[in-house]
């Protein structure tokens, strides 16, 4: 039992230091550095070790002062980590967008507008698949993938820039999300968000795993969006953390793109793979593939509270 605790006790103190610690560090490395440079003396990083220098040798007089400060500058690289978790948190929101009728109604004419907008460019990039598509088959082209011609190719990638599926929300993250939902309720019947707690306990431990990961990766960029947000203050005393943030922000954006798409990607394969299982586990007759007709019934099931049509073991008497 004491090994398991120390092991324990290791594993934390190793993902604090790694979560939080480090990254508050080096932002408040950047920030003294950046408050000592200032606006008009930004590019000169030489002054840098002196100046520093000296301010540290003030600060610590003593070893119990060295020790405090170095208490004091832990504790603040670990409020600032946890506040870029909190405000990546917030990020994520934005970014999902799933309750954004529930935002302020002062936003709702500019989401409406931008939705509008990613519609009208959704419909012309599909219009110029079909074009494409009708292209390739007149020149009997076949050479992009899945034997699709290159034309069709490059207009279906365009197209899926845009969205997986006709969007219904501000932004790309969100409605990829929303296809899965949307897709996994007209062709099998299934309301993810009702089956999904079920079918969670439900899944193998490897599916669970494999999902937990891609959601842990998403969430890892959005804190990165947070620092990128924290370093604005950077920018108020030293003007190139603005560019600092910017190329911060831009990569949180594009890893949480790329992790959405791969958690979306295995929560619809999850449900396909694991949806029919659950069913039957419930009781609910299902021979074969699951049917629209039998997700339906499933999310019945768990929603309503209809009783299920289970098969009864014992012969009829007679």
């Amino acid at each position: 039992m004491n090994g398991f605790l120390t092991e324990l006790g290791k594993r934390l103190a190793e993902r604090w230091l790694s979560l939080l610690v480090l990254p508050g560090a080096l932002f408040l490395g950047v920030l003294a550095a950046g408050r000592f440079l200032g606006h008009a003396r930004w590019y000169d990083v030489a002054a840098l070790p002196d100046g520093l220098d000296a301010h540290t040798t003030q600060a610590t007089g003593s070893a119990a002062r060295a020790v405090l400060l170095l208490t004091a500058f832990l504790l603040a690289a670990s409020a600032c980590g946890l506040a870029a978790q909190a405000l990546g948190s917030q990020v994520e929101r934005v970014w999902l967008a799933a309750d954004w009728p529930n935002w302020p109604k002062r936003t709702h004419p500019a989401v409406l507008r931008l939705i509008a907008h990613r519609q009208r460019r959704y419909d012309e990039r599909r219009e110029q698949v079909a074009r494409s598509a009708a292209e390739d088959h007149v020149l009997g082209d076949s050479s992009g993938p899945a034997g699709m011609g290159l034309r069709t190719a490059v207009a279906r990638h365009r197209l899926r820039r845009i969205a997986d599926a006709r969007p219904v929300r501000p932004t790309w993250p969100g409605d990829r999300l929303d296809a899965v939902d949307a897709r996994l309720n007209e062709q099998l019947g299934v309301d993810v968000a009702a089956v999904w707690p079920l079918l969670w306990l439900h899944a193998p431990d490897t599916t669970r795993a494999e999902i937990t990961a891609a959601r842990d990766a998403m969430q890892r960029a959005t804190t990165l969006a947070g620092w990128a947000l924290l370093y604005l203050a950077v920018a108020g005393v030293w003007w190139p953390g603005a560019l600092v943030s910017a190329a911060i922000m831009a990569t949180a954006w594009h890893r949480f793109r790329v992790t959405t798409d791969a958690y979306a990607t295995l929560v619809e394969a999850a449900t396909r793979l694991h949806v029919g299982d659950l069913a039957r586990h419930l009781g609910l007759e299902s021979d074969g593939p699951l049917t629209r007709r039998r997700g339906t019934d499933l999310t019945a099931h768990l929603t309503e509270g209809r009783p299920s049509t289970r098969r009864d073991p014992r012969p009829p008497t007679t």
